[in-house]
């Protein structure tokens, strides 16, 4: 029994485009020789992919191929207007020491196209992947003062191309971008960094391609961003014009985000360790001068722990040549630091020098070792001594006229006699030297005063 039917073909504009016959024959079992099953099919139906056929349709549909797409849409008349879109999915990272931020974004673009116009009844769009996206024009759109960027690829490349019949086209990619940020470290880390991502035209100047944005303000759409170091204040959209000496005039949008730093971090990792490093260092003002190794030990101590602090805070900066609100406050107390041990140091000195007096107005017996003394704590001892045991010094001419003359009634200058005043520097600096035990009195209270007003200082002008 053979069966015959037809087949049509319709073209998309409800044309026939071809005719084709099929027939069929089927032999039952008794009915021919062999008893064998043949199907029979026409060799133009098997060439016919329905995979194929519809990329066909599509590029018929969109008249690809009757058009050069090399030029862009309205070429040699007015300039085309690309509006665009942006929506930010989040802030990767932001690097002080390369001073860049890395951004992953939704990027859309808007435009007419005449030339991929076609029919529909029911108004309808077409979307397509990267495939077709390759065969007609679409806008040179590059980031500005970027370092790295790439298109997402996975599974497929994060590419959308959406056709309208009235030739909108709608263009959205997926990209992440390395771009520069300069940054200002004068007040870190109490500081507000002003980025700013930007995008223009790279072949088109104003005269061939206008970029805008293309609802406003609302052109900018932002998810809910939260990052380790920084809050995000503000996302702004801008547009400005850039001038190249040998191209002209482009159009430029700017994503202006303005990036305020979290200083709880730093209060934890500096800023605390540094005021106790300092405050450590006044412990040596309470301990006996005479109790050398362990006051040295103490200040050289807290000396090496600040230069530590100071070196770590450095290695995780940009090499800049001003200073910053963090080196200002790490040198001020590595000042203090270093005070408290030059501090003993001229207690030190001014004990032993106050009791190598006291030992030249007496006579040393032999028997007394003044290296043994010393060795304990490097400074002689006056307690340490029988004063009582040792013979008076006997009196000298010398001496008896200096009695005398002290013991005499001071009588008045004579003329010509020049009168000396008195200085009361070096009477003062006299009296610290012969009372040194002064200097640690005084330092318990100037100490903390100082850094407590330096405190104040630098917290009221950066915080």
């Amino acid at each position: 029994m053979c069966l015959h039917f037809v087949v049509w073909l319709y073209h998309i504009q409800q044309t026939p485009l071809c005719l084709i016959l099929v027939s069929s024959c089927v032999y039952r079992p008794g009915s021919g020789p062999g008893a064998t099953v043949l199907r029979r099919v026409d060799l133009k139906m098997k060439k016919l992919d329905s995979t194929k056929s519809l990329l066909i349709k599509s590029e018929q549909l969109l008249r690809i191929e009757d058009h050069d797409f090399a030029m862009r849409p309205g070429f040699g008349g007015s300039a085309i207007p690309v509006g665009i879109d942006v929506q930010v999915e989040s802030i990767d990272s932001i690097s002080e020491v390369n001073m860049d931020f890395t951004m992953t974004l939704y990027l859309r673009h808007y435009w007419q196209d005449d030339r991929l116009a076609f029919p529909s009844s029911n108004n309808k769009s077409r979307t397509f992947d990267a495939r077709l996206v390759k065969k007609i024009w679409v806008p040179d759109v590059f980031f500005v003062h970027s370092k790295r960027s790439f298109i997402h690829d996975t599974t497929m490349e994060n590419i959308m191309l959406r056709v309208y019949p009235d030739g909108n086209i709608l263009y959205s990619v997926r990209i992440t971008v390395t771009a520069l940020c300069s940054m200002d470290f004068s007040s870190f880390p109490l500081d507000t960094q002003n980025c700013s991502l930007e995008l223009e035209s790279y072949a088109y100047n104003e005269n061939d391609l206008m970029l805008y944005w293309k609802n406003g303000n609302d052109s900018l759409r932002t998810e809910e961003i939260v990052l380790s170091q920084f809050f995000v204040e503000d996302f702004q959209p801008s547009f400005g014009l850039a001038f190249y000496s040998s191209t002209g005039w482009y159009n430029r949008l700017y994503i202006n985000f303005i990036l305020r730093r979290h200083i709880f971090f730093f209060m934890l990792q500096t800023y605390f360790p540094t005021m106790l490093m300092v405050m450590l260092s006044w412990v040596s003002f309470w301990i006996d001068r005479r109790a050398v190794p362990a006051r040295v030990s103490l200040g050289i101590t807290t000396v090496l722990t600040m230069s530590t602090i100071i070196t770590g805070v450095s290695a995780s900066m940009p090499q800049v040549s001003y200073v910053k609100a963090v080196d200002i406050y790490l040198w001020a107390s590595f000042l203090f630091v270093f005070l408290s041990v030059i501090e003993y140091a001229a207690v030190n000195y001014f004990t032993t020098v106050e009791e190598m007096k006291k030992l030249k107005r007496a006579k040393i017996p032999s028997s007394y070792n003044a290296t043994q003394a010393m060795a304990y704590d490097g400074c002689f001892h006056d307690n340490e001594i029988d004063l009582a045991s040792f013979t008076e010094v006997a009196s000298t001419p010398n001496t008896e006229r200096n009695t005398q003359s002290r013991n005499s009634t001071v009588s008045g200058p004579t003329e010509g006699t020049r009168l000396r005043r008195r200085h009361p520097l070096k009477k003062n600096l006299s009296f610290i030297m012969s009372n040194s035990y002064m200097i640690d009195s005084y330092s318990r209270v100037l100490f903390p005063l100082a850094y407590l007003l330096f405190n104040i200082i630098y917290w009221s002008l950066y915080a």
